[in-house]
């Protein structure tokens, strides 16, 4: 029998986590399984022994998978087995990946595979917020260098109190939903989104998350002493050439200086300048020495001018584009640039474009979720595409990856919370990236806000974003924040720390640093800059415009939505859907049905007001309680020697005796002229209370004859 080493951790609230190596997995370099309840998942973490040549970056890939047998379902589809990921699983292995890259050590540069896979759920606690801990306490069982531990954990505030890793049930309350990645010492990675809430209040939330974190980081590191993993790997995945760095640093830094601090505009401008200095140190190379060391040169290089850039601002206040740490690029906005689409914007901030469309549709056009923990049904979609030539990349494009979705989702967030709950339409917003230099995430909520309202969307309020940068150097004081980072200053900087909101507060945001020794005092700083930035270009929105259309586009859907008792569900749709399907094919318009809390929810969708009305007339029929008195019109169904069928509401047929046709006495129905298909006004007379039939009369509608 195997005797695994367990951690347990005590949340405070009657809950616990519990970490188990050393029972399963142990070919890999690390492995624990991780329980809460009854939610499992088995972490595991392998690294490379050597480097692969000539690789200077850090090669981590995270996946987060989840089994349909942890939650006792079969996955869809014709294969019933699992496929590709779904966005949720990306999603999180994005969480994750981003909490763990910055901390392996800098010249580390080894494969590492993190795989995550959730064996058991309940439905009850949300896996996706115990993924951190379990990944890093994997590495922390493992002999690989890394720079941790971390742990994850959601924070949601729920009717004014704050809770660390809520229940679906609690989080369905929330205002605050917010995750964060920390160390012991300082946050890595947040995001979340929020119902409008001030940067006081987010600010409280990462406190109260960072006071959780450590308590998880303190049970791993204790762990890793019980297992005896305190002492790493040997490795040596770099050749330095400490002459060669100092030759290039002499030769190029004050040239790059002068190009970071030129204040020149133009990117590619920029980027020519840069790359000019280097090649004019690799003249002064030979031929033999360029092609030995060429990796080398280009590394070292690149710690110049991002030296050169950090120390520009920081000791003269000079962005590589001129600016001060506060200012924002020049904008220019469109709406209703693209005639197809029910929506369309196009907004441009600097050399960041986004070309976005809003399309309508009906409850047909739902998207389907079949995730493991979630099966519904989203009305509100976001997709972003980032093409090659954007950044004036020659490459193909193929397919969706992971950044776009994790992009997508931050601007869906940001986005989604001032639709409208009762907003009857199905919307999906497309955000296509022209141009890219700095966030276009941000730009794609901006122009998904302007194209919104211009499809007529009733939004509560029109959302902007903005994208903060840091540069901050170890062991020094002095930080400088930067509004509407440019890419570059993303790529050199120390943190991408991206903020969406409303005038009255933040929707969204997603945090991402590159540095230790962060504190909540720059933090807080950020927070305040991006808010006058975020209004800044909010006005930019409102000023081309202010509020959304009165009416949609002449080409859109439109719908009316009725709500009907439960009970008269089945006789609109009617046996096997004859009554409903009669109607759309009648009117032209598409009916749905479906049962909420009790009712029924008819939708009726068309693209002309009078097809809407003609379905709305014969819905409200069916559902309409016949009532004795009231006068109808009717048609005529059948004809009988004994009277005539009359359908006087949709679905309901009541008896016109021939003797309550007309005054005088007839012999035969179409003595009165009334024959199949006529139209005619009966006054109901009566209900038979055992059988239900109803009893019509014509005459008593006619001026009765007076007698001779």
């Amino acid at each position: 029998m195997i005797n695994p080493i367990v951690k347990t951790i005590e949340l405070g609230d009657g809950r616990t986590i519990t970490l188990e190596t050393g029972k399963l997995a142990k070919q890999a370099d690390g492995a624990v399984m991780l329980r809460m309840g009854k939610t499992m998942m088995l972490a595991t973490v392998v690294a490379a022994k050597d480097a692969t040549p000539g690789v200077d970056f850090m090669p981590l890939q995270v996946e987060y998978k989840e089994k349909f047998a942890s939650f006792g379902r079969f996955p869809g589809g014709f294969t019933k087995r699992e496929g590709r990921a779904s966005d949720y699983e990306i999603l999180t292995s994005r969480l994750v990946d981003r909490a763990l890259r910055p901390l392996f050590p800098d010249n580390y540069h080894a494969d590492v595979f993190v795989n995550i896979t959730l064996y058991s759920a309940d439905g009850v606690d949300i896996p996706d917020a115990l993924a951190g801990l379990a990944a890093s306490a994997a590495l922390a069982v493992s002999d690989i260098p890394f720079n941790g531990p971390i742990s994850e954990v959601r924070v949601a505030r729920i009717d004014g109190k704050f809770v660390v890793n809520p229940t679906f049930e609690q989080l369905e309350k929330a205002d605050i939903d917010v995750m964060v990645a920390a160390t012991m010492d300082n946050i890595m990675m947040v995001e979340g989104e929020m119902k409008e809430v001030s940067e006081a209040e987010l600010l409280e939330a990462m406190k109260v998350a960072h006071e959780a974190i450590k308590v998880h980081c303190k049970a791993q590191m204790e762990l890793m002493e019980e297992v005896g993993k305190t002492v790493k790997r040997e490795y040596n995945h770099e050749v330095n050439d400490e002459e060669l760095r100092q030759r290039i640093h002499e030769a190029c830094y004050d040239k790059a200086y002068a190009i970071a601090a030129s204040g020149n505009k133009n990117k590619h401008e920029r980027h020519d300048a840069f790359v000019a200095v280097c090649d004019e140190f690799k003249a002064s190379m030979t031929e033999e020495e360029l092609a030995e060391k060429a990796g080398l040169v280009a590394r070292y290089y690149h710690d110049v001018e991002k030296e050169a850039m950090r120390r520009s601002i920081l000791d003269e206040g000079k962005r590589l584009d001129g600016r001060t740490t506060t200012e924002i690029r020049p904008i220019w906005c469109e709406v209703d640039y693209l005639p197809g689409p029910h929506g369309s914007a196009v907004f441009t901030r600097g050399e960041t474009q986004s070309l976005t469309s809003v399309t309508l549709g009906t409850k047909l056009d739902e998207k389907m979720v079949d995730d493991v923990l979630f099966h519904g049904k989203e009305r509100f979609l976001l997709h972003y595409n980032f093409p090659p030539f954007s950044t004036g990349e020659a490459r193909p494009q193929r397919g969706v990856g992971r950044r776009e979705i994790g992009h997508g989702n931050l601007a869906h967030r940001a986005l989604k919370g001032m639709i409208p709950a009762d907003y009857p339409y199905v919307i999906r917003v497309v955000s296509d990236i022209l141009e890219s230099n700095g966030s276009s995430s941000m730009a794609t909520v901006c122009a998904g806000t302007l194209a919104l309202m211009d499809a007529g969307v009733k939004m509560k309020s029109p959302v902007s974003g903005i994208a903060m940068g840091l540069i901050k150097n170890a062991g020094e004081e002095k930080y400088a924040v930067l509004s509407d980072i440019l890419g570059d200053e993303d790529h050199l900087g120390d943190m991408d720390f991206k903020v969406t909101g409303t005038t009255k507060g933040i929707t969204a945001t997603q945090m991402d640093i590159k540095v230790d020794g962060l504190s909540f005092e720059i933090l807080e700083t950020a927070l305040n800059q991006a808010k006058e930035g975020r209004l800044h270009i909010l006005n930019k929105i409102t000023d081309t415009m202010p509020e959304p259309r009165v009416d949609l586009k002449d080409h859109a859907p439109r719908i009316e939505v009725l709500v009907i008792p439960k009970e008269f569900i089945g006789a609109v749709i009617g046996p096997g859907g004859k009554i409903i399907q009669g109607m759309q094919e009648e009117t032209g318009t598409v009916i749905t049905i479906e049962e909420i809390d009790g009712t029924g929810r008819i939708e009726v969708s068309g693209t002309n007001k009078q097809s809407i009305d003609n379905a709305m007339r014969l819905i409200k029929g069916i559902v309409t309680v016949p009532e004795v008195g009231e006068v109808y019109k009717g048609k005529v169904r059948s004809v009988m020697p004994y009277g005539a069928f009359v359908e006087f509401l949709p679905g309901k047929d009541g008896l016109l005796h021939i003797s309550e046709i007309d005054w005088k006495r007839l012999e035969t129905v179409e003595e009165a002229g009334i024959k199949e298909g006529d139209e005619i006004e009966v006054k109901l007379l009566d209900i038979d209370p055992k059988t239900g039939k109803f009893k019509l009369s014509r005459k008593v509608l006619l001026p009765r004859p007076e007698k001779n």
